[in-house]
This record gives structure tokens, sequence and C-alpha cells, in this order.
């Protein structure tokens, strides 16, 4: 099989790597935290961000020129300013090392983060998304949807329609930088958002549209596949980053959930003659895809 999207990548995690005990997700619970500390915090996130320095440039040596970065880099990242670690010198130095690659680098924040929420959850919503922005700005890296910060719109609070125009108000409290970043991705159950629901979004706040060709299929709504990816395709003011994994109930394992992704890729990547950048989400991470480039062992 051949891929056939311009840049293609992978999340978070690199198989390869990780063997080596180099990976970007240490943390900690709760009760380290209190016990420990900042200091602590800090002498983590700097070997994760060192350890973020290590697999972009072993992703470029491998011919990966797209990568999304864990949203976990900095422990209990809301409980402080990353500018008040005490190893704050040495992490925005390694990632302005790290923004210096070229290498398109995005996040994909976690699935609590709900704009169209109110109160707390709203609070804490808007918290990570401005510390993942903050990240992208302390790498050097222009404001842009080339570096995207992508989330879900969330619940629908059992009216779409509302909830779409709460989401589109709240996007206005984020910072300029964030909104410049943001993206909005399809859902992969019907209760929640197609394509077709996030144009909403797009039409009122310019917000653009990551198609995930995998959530599609789950929750096509009305149009086909050809139909969705184009749509989303139209949002887009730069190259669009879209995302793509298989079936693991359809390739792997009948008794998986619908919703789960495969460990591998099995299904060549229709762009429908559009120039786009590919995450692959496959549980194998980059061992998946080497291994359809014939380069795994």
């Amino acid at each position: 099989m051949e891929l056939t999207p311009l840049n293609v990548g992978y999340a978070c995690i690199n198989l390869s790597l990780q063997a080596e005990k180099i990976t970007t997700n240490r943390g900690m619970i709760k009760k380290t935290f209190s016990e420990k500390g900042i200091a602590y915090a800090s002498e983590l996130a700097l070997k994760n961000v060192q350890d973020l320095l290590k697999i972009v440039d072993w992703n470029l040596s491998h011919g990966f020129k797209l990568f999304r970065i864990s949203s976990d880099l900095f422990p209990w990242a809301s409980e402080y300013q990353i500018s008040s670690l005490p190893d704050y010198p040495d992490i925005r130095e390694t990632l302005e090392e790290i923004g210096s690659r070229p290498i398109r680098l995005t996040t994909h924040p976690g699935p609590f983060n709900h704009l169209a929420g109110q109160g707390k959850v709203l609070d804490n919503t808007i918290k990570d998304l401005e510390y993942q922005s903050e990240l992208f700005d302390l790498m050097g890296l222009t404001p842009s949807h080339w570096n995207k910060i992508n989330i879900h719109a969330g619940g629908t609070y059992g009216d779409k329609a509302a909830t779409m125009a709460r989401f589109a108000k709240n996007f206005g409290l984020l910072s300029e930088n964030l909104r410049a970043r943001l993206t909005v991705e399809n859902d992969d159950r019907p209760s929640l958002y197609t394509v077709q629901d996030l144009l909403y979004l797009y039409e009122t706040i310019g917000t653009p549209i990551v198609f995930d060709y995998f959530h599609h299929s789950l929750n096509p709504g009305q149009q086909t596949e050809e139909e969705a990816f184009l749509t989303a395709y139209a949002t887009w003011d730069v190259r669009p980053v879209f995302h793509f994994s298989d079936s693991r109930q359809e390739h792997e394992d009948p008794k998986a959930r619908r919703e789960a992704h495969a460990d591998w890729l099995y299904s060549a990547v229709n762009t429908y003659g559009k120039e786009v950048d590919i995450v692959f989400e496959s549980k194998m991470k980059e061992l998946a895809i080497l291994r359809l480039r014939g380069e795994m062992v």
C-alpha cells in the first residue's frame, strides 16, 4: 500500500524510542505533586521536553515531517505558570530548539475540554487550551492553523444548535494566539457532531474542521466520505491535517468496541486529489507506518 498524503505522522509516543526510556509523558499523582511540588514538576517537564527534541530529531531522520506532541509534557500544568518553574531557562531553550526544526507539530488536548461548557468546566478548558498555545509560543511558532490545537466540540447538552452557539461565543474568551490555532474534529458517535454539524463553527468563527476518516465511517450524517472530506478541506487556510485509522473490530478483533482503533494500518488513504497531511492514529504508532513503507524489521 502506498501512502498518498504529502506528509504523514503519528501521535505522541514513539515506540522505537520508548524501549530506550525516551518518553514525553512523565507525570505523577496528585499526592506526589502535593509532597514534591513545583521543583519535581519542573524536573519532569525538563526531561519530557528534552526527550521531545530527541523524538523530533528521530522523526526527521526517518522521514516524518509531522508529529502530534503529547498534551502531558508538563505535569499538573494547571497549577503553575511555566515561567515560574526552576528549570524554565533550560525548558525554554529546549522548546526553542524544537520549534526551529523543519517539522509540523500539532496537539490534541484531552476530551475533558468543553469550550461549549459553563462554569468551572469552561474555566478549566480555557486554562488547558491556553497552556497548549503557550507551548507553541515558547517554541517560537507563528500562531496559525499550521500548528493546530485540535479539540472536539464536546457534548450536545441536549441541544446541538444552542451548544454550537455557546461554543462560538466562548471562542471569543480565548487569546488571539489560541484562536489562530484552534481546530475542531468530527465525532465517532451519531449523538455528537458530524462534519456538516461543525460547518456552523467555521462559518461563524472561522475554525477549520479536522476530518477524521474513521469517525466519519461511524457517524457520516448525510454526507459520503468524499463530500465530508471536501467540506472539511474547504475550511482550511493552510494545508489541512486530517486523521486516519482503521477499525480494530473489522480488522483485528471482532469483539472490540466499534470505536476502537486498530493496532496497524490496512486501508489506503483517499485524499481525493488534494494535498493534505495525515496523522495516523493506529496504536502501533510509527511502527505501523514503517511497516507500510517496508522499513520495519
